[in-house]
């Protein structure tokens, strides 16, 4: 079985990473399904049945996002309220989540040092993706934390040294997901 990537970028065109990250995926079709909800669903009406079957479809889940005012885009909000329905993700009879393997890839603007405590925002990514996490194990999913990449507002695109950091992160990402 697959892992899924529900790519959620309002403007995927003008991304550097989040575009850069999904060209990596696409080198492993046998691995990875990737799934741009923009794209899927350019006037934000989701077919519920259609995502929830592909998620039942895969092993693994992976939602894969920039932070958009330290939560995410709308439109994966709207994808959460309407696809994680009762019964079907959580509730006594549900069990279409339980101990499956989700995780997030997101992408921060600030550094890594303002997402800490002691930085500009007073708070860690972590703390700031709390609100996924806690869904996940109300859906009893097996949450496996997040990848990140940090700085994307600040760095210099097209230097040799953010060419490389890419790089890096992209093959980082494989290599996350391979062993969530």
């Amino acid at each position: 079985m697959k892992t899924l990537i529900v790519v959620t970028h309002p403007n995927i065109e003008t991304s550097v990473v989040n575009k850069r990250w999904i060209e990596e995926l696409r080198k492993y079709p046998d691995k990875y399904t990737v799934h741009e909800l923009y794209k899927a669903y350019p006037d934000e009406k989701i077919n519920v049945e259609k995502e929830q079957q592909l998620i039942e479809a895969h092993d693994k889940l992976v939602l894969q996002f920039p932070v958009y005012w330290f939560s995410s885009p709308p439109l994966l909000k709207k994808w959460l309220d309407e696809v994680f329905t009762y019964g079907w993700a959580y509730g006594s009879k549900s069990d279409k989540l339980r101990n499956r393997k989700i995780a997030l890839a997101v992408t921060a603007g600030g550094s890594e040092k303002d997402f800490s405590e002691d930085g500009k925002l007073g708070y860690g990514l972590d703390r700031i993706l709390s609100p996924f996490d806690t869904t996940f194990v109300y859906c009893n999913a097996d949450y496996r934390s997040f990848y990140a990449i940090y700085g994307t507002e600040t760095e210099t695109v097209g230097s040799t040294d953010y060419l490389k950091k890419l790089d890096i992160s992209s093959q980082g990402y494989v290599e996350f997901i391979e062993n969530m």
